[in-house]
């Protein structure tokens, strides 16, 4: 291992490390534009000049890897010299427009001017100008401000997958753009705005909206998916103005859906802030006390069986559990949280997590991805998937729709057929599996929201076991969820109940249930909506109490894996809106069935006492090994497609007008587009 010396210190770094990364682990700050280290090296700035004792001139230290008994100055006056050579000609042809870039404040080159520039500039000539691009609707270009620092090009190649971005022309002519006309259609092209050094890639719904130090920032966790991602929420008074990602290397590394960062101007349009009550067959406002009292009264002496409840997608654990308890204080086991009706065996956490975890995915050697589309159903996962590929060209075979994945793939069939052939040990993707020294399979909603759901979740289990899925150390089975309320839901047994019979009792419960088939409830139904927009199920409501959104209540989630996270609120509700679990246990108040539990603290006492995850925010418990699902014959029909449309999935982003924006300018482009993979 290479042993050098760092301004006098002694270091000892792994063979091939570069010196900034070397220099890093000192805590040594070195300036940088085109390093990131997510993504390749391409040495093209010249920022990170160090000084290396016998070179003749300054060395790229992105780019330099170390070796023994090398000496390394990061300060010395050739490295001074240096840095403020390329920020002078950086600055011969940038824009001096920092009052109103929206970067200012968190602009690199600003900061880096500062520390590391000249403070005058011997450049007299006009400076050039650059036509700006049309990205689409999500990211702002001012191409005049860019340095060619080409972090937005490597961004598209390696981690999204499109390769739209490039470089064109040379020398005084060079400039970043698409080579013909078009969009970005990654569901992850905003990250390049966050990597982006200087003021060249801005996000277009937030322009000039804030300066930084304007902003509250609250650490939460996205619900657009089950990922989970963790990100930054930006408010100012009582008004969401942005989201950014969070590092979790575990989890999103660095990164966030497009879905994640801009749905949040739905947060505002649609909002339920006080109850209703049907009367004479409109919904009339009411005030809690009322709303209540009218609940109360449809409950006395209805059968517990009669009564159901059912948990939407974005609905927090604190919530679930409330939910569960005040049903079964009714006499009700009807509760259900999938409401897309999927079938899959729920007695097993090990048949519904994603047991490899996210970051596990790295380690895999074989991928079989079964009725998923994880580009759309969670963008994040398919992004560690691209990720492995890169790193090591691994086997990837699909069973379900041809589809685009930003990386190639081998097709072997459409539906359940397919896989009954592979769990028979035939098929050419079978020898693959069978030489794999740690596979996986990913099986997703295409393939268990439908009537054969639990065979098909047999038939994966026994794929898993034929092909060394399972092994110490390593699980390679996983079902992948769309809904960030799925997995918690599931962990506290919120399952069991008959979707059909609950939808023709006499009262239904939605706790956000806003993907529930509407006009499947019967005509003399009590339905009871509690959420925060005014959709799909809340017109159905006799019945509304408005709850919070994710960004205005303390909850945990659980993501695919079966890790709990935390979200922190940012904001207040609106109007009369309360948290979930308050509502819930003041209607059981009046409904004379009281819950044992005040505050958040006893309610998540209640959280670790149904499951001991929660006992233990951020980690993962392994699930034990067993059989699950249900033997039998399967549907011949193909694995279908589950979410049509990314950008509107829910009721936050379905009231989203940039995510409207979005599907008129991305989605119709993709229904013309056709993939071919091999």
């Amino acid at each position: 291992m290479p042993k050098l010396t760092i301004d006098g210190l002694e270091v000892t770094v792994e063979p091939g490390t570069s010196i900034i990364q070397a220099v890093e682990q000192l805590g040594i700050e070195i300036p940088r534009f085109c390093y990131h280290d997510k993504l390749s090296v391409p040495a093209n700035c010249r920022m990170c000049l160090v000084e290396v004792e016998k070179s003749p001139k300054p060395v790229a230290s992105c780019a330099m890897p170390c070796a023994d008994d090398m000496k390394v100055y990061t300060n010395s006056p050739m490295a001074q010299k240096a840095r403020k050579g390329v920020i002078e000609m950086l600055l011969i042809n940038h824009p001096l427009d920092c009052p109103i870039c929206d970067e200012g404040g968190e602009c690199d080159l600003q900061d880096q001017t500062v520390a590391y520039g000249f403070d005058r500039s011997r450049y007299r000539e006009e400076k050039r100008a650059v036509k700006d691009k049309d990205l689409g609707p999500l990211v702002k270009t001012v191409m005049t401000r860019c340095i060619h620092c080409t972090r937005c090009v490597r961004f598209g190649e390696e981690i999204a997958g499109v390769e739209e971005l490039g470089v064109l022309n040379r020398g005084e002519y060079l400039e970043i753009g698409t080579y013909i006309q078009q969009l970005v259609t990654s569901e992850m092209s905003g990250n390049i705005i966050d990597i982006c050094p200087v003021g060249a890639l801005t996000s277009k719904p937030y322009e000039f909206t804030a300066r930084p130090w304007e902003l509250r920032k609250t650490q939460s966790v996205d619900v657009s998916d089950a990922v989970g991602s963790n990100i930054r929420i930006d408010t100012r008074g009582g008004e969401v103005l942005r989201v950014l990602p969070r590092l979790h290397e575990d989890v999103n590394e660095e990164w966030i859906s497009d879905k994640a960062r801009f749905c949040i101007d739905g947060l505002k349009n649609q909002r339920l802030d006080r109850p209703y009550i049907r009367q004479n067959g409109k919904l009339q406002p009411a005030n809690w006390p009322q709303a209540f009292e009218e609940i109360a009264k449809r409950l006395k002496g209805v059968k517990g069986e009669r009564i159901g409840a059912v948990v939407g997608d974005l609905a927090d654990c604190e919530s679930i559990i409330a939910l569960k308890d005040f049903m079964r204080t009714l006499g009700s086991t009807n509760i259900e949280c999938r409401q897309d009706g999927a079938q899959f065996d729920a007695s097993e956490p090990c048949g519904w997590r994603f047991n490899t975890t996210i970051a596990g995915i790295e380690k895999a050697d074989a991928i079989l991805l079964i009725g998923t589309n994880p580009r759309t159903e969670a963008a994040l996962i398919n992004a560690r998937i691209r990720k492995t590929w890169l790193a090591k060209h691994i086997k990837i075979g699909v069973i379900g729709q041809q589809i685009d994945l930003n990386y190639p793939y081998k097709y072997l069939g459409a539906g359940p057929e397919t896989l009954e052939e592979l769990a028979k040990g035939k098929g050419a993707f079978a020898d693959v599996l069978l030489k794999a020294q740690a596979p996986m399979l990913i099986l997703g909603p295409g393939a268990v929201c439908r009537d054969d759901g639990l065979e098909i979740h047999a038939l994966a289990r026994k794929v898993a076991e034929k092909y060394n899925m399972l092994r110490d150390g390593w699980n390679g089975f996983n079902l992948l969820h769309t809904q960030a309320s799925r997995v918690g839901a599931l962990e506290l047994g919120f399952t069991g109940g008959d979707l059909d019979k609950m939808l023709k009792g006499d009262v239904l419960y939605l706790l956000g249930a806003d993907e529930i088939p509407v006009n499947r409830i019967g005509k003399d139904t009590f339905v009871i909506y509690q959420g925060h927009h005014g959709d799909r199920a809340a017109a159905r409501a006799d019945v509304i109490l408005p709850g919070a959104a994710y960004t205005e209540k303390n909850a945990i989630y659980v993501n695919n894996e079966g890790r709990p996270q935390l979200a922190k609120q940012a904001v207040f509700a609106p109007g009369e809106a309360r948290e979930d679990w308050k509502i819930i246990r003041a209607l059981s108040e009046i409904a004379g069935k009281a819950l044992p539990y005040d505050d958040i603290a006893q309610v998540r006492a209640r959280l670790v006492e149904a499951n001991p995850i929660f006992g233990a925010i951020d980690a993962i418990k392994p699930a034990t090994w067993k059989p699950f699902g249900k033997d039998g014959d399967c549907d011949k029909s193909p694995f279908g497609e589950y979410i049509a449309n990314f950008y509107m999935t829910d009721a936050i982003s379905r009231a989203s007008k940039v995510m409207a924006e979005c599907t008129d300018a991305f989605e119709q482009g993709k229904k013309e587009k056709t993939g071919t993979h091999g």
